[in-house]
């Protein structure tokens, strides 16, 4: 190692530096580390910085700041409780990359983990262009995500497909159940239940307090249960309170089915489009190329996979040309 090391108050410029090696502990600064043969162990209780490696700002493409390994931790990082401390800060490219090159599935790239009240184990934020992602995820043989637990979505989920998938009734232990979603080109609730019909053959349908501020543009299905009903009809369309049914057999069953399109706040302010047309990064591409028998360079995520592929190849010593001069991420 060569350059400047500045250490328990003394600066080092010695440029002829060339290795600090402990075969026991070294402990600049004057904090005493414990029995665990730390190399190097670096305290710093004021608003400045520990250590400092390499010039900033940095040139070059293919200098690496810190190597470490170790059998249990390659490099540990701990701040104080304070609101503003950060136990590891890094800016670059790439501002933190976790490679797990062996294990099993409890194994991790990059763990996080929250114990403090409230706190969260994971924040991934990108708010440059429309094609930037605060968490991307992805697997050619596995999940993308897994989620143990309650899932929230602030804002729209937009998916190529879904439904539930759960242990098939009678058979828990041996296969799956699956189901797919109800898809509409609206925001559309679906409503359902049976009636009984009075002496007059009749049946007023309650509705909560709260359907007529939810939903608009209703649709209505009466089925009669048992025998046939040619009179069976809505004789009152629902009002705050609910509908009435008319026409049917005293005493018989009758199925309701009603939908309504979504109207509260939310909704009005981020209505689905229905066909919108592609950015014009996107012009030529496809979502999922591989169901028209076209090939994957031709799928919208191509650009964004090929350079992060370059990327990594770059890291490890390998120059990154396998792109076009040209090609760039959408913006």
């Amino acid at each position: 190692m060569r350059g400047a090391m500045q250490y328990g108050g003394v600066n080092n410029a010695d440029p002829e530096l060339t290795e600090l090696r402990s075969t026991g502990a070294v402990s600049p600064g004057g904090a005493t580390p414990n029995a665990g043969n730390t190399t190097l162990l670096v305290t710093n209780p004021g608003v400045g910085i520990g250590v400092q490696v390499g010039e900033w700002p940095a040139i070059g493409s293919a200098g690496i700041g810190v190597i470490s390994s170790g059998n249990a931790k390659g490099l540990w990082a701990r701040a104080s409780q304070n609101q503003f401390c950060t136990g590891i800060d890094a800016e670059g490219r790439n501002g933190v990359r976790g490679v797990s090159l062996q294990g099993d599935a409890s194994d991790a790239g990059v763990e996080g983990t929250a114990t403090g009240f409230n706190s969260n184990g994971l924040i991934g934020e990108a708010n440059n262009g429309p094609s930037s992602y605060g968490v991307w995820g992805k697997s050619t043989t596995g999940l993308a995500g897994a989620f143990y637990g309650r899932v929230h979505v602030f804002g729209t989920l937009t998916k190529s497909g879904g439904g539930f998938q759960i242990d098939c009734p009678g058979r828990e232990t041996e296969r799956y159940l699956n189901h797919s979603y109800v898809e509409s080109d609206d925001m559309k609730n679906l409503y359902d239940g049976m009636a009984t019909l009075d002496e007059n053959g009749s049946a007023q349908v309650v509705l909560p307090e709260w359907f007529s501020g939810l939903n608009q543009d209703y649709r209505y299905q009466l089925t009669s249960v048992g025998q046939p009903a040619p009179n069976l009809h809505i004789a009152e369309e629902i009002s705050k309170d609910g509908f009435l049914i008319a026409g049917g057999l005293p005493g018989s069953k009758v199925s309701w089915q009603v939908t309504g399109n979504r109207k509260d706040a939310w909704a009005e302010r981020n209505r689905i489009p229905v066909e919108e047309p592609k950015p014009h990064e996107m012009l030529g591409r496809y979502l999922h190329p591989e169901v028209f028998g076209k090939p994957d360079t031709e799928g919208e995520q191509y650009l964004r996979e090929e350079m992060l592929n370059a990327r990594r190849k770059g890291i490890n010593g390998v120059q990154p040309g396998d792109l076009e001069p040209d090609a760039e991420l959408p913006r």
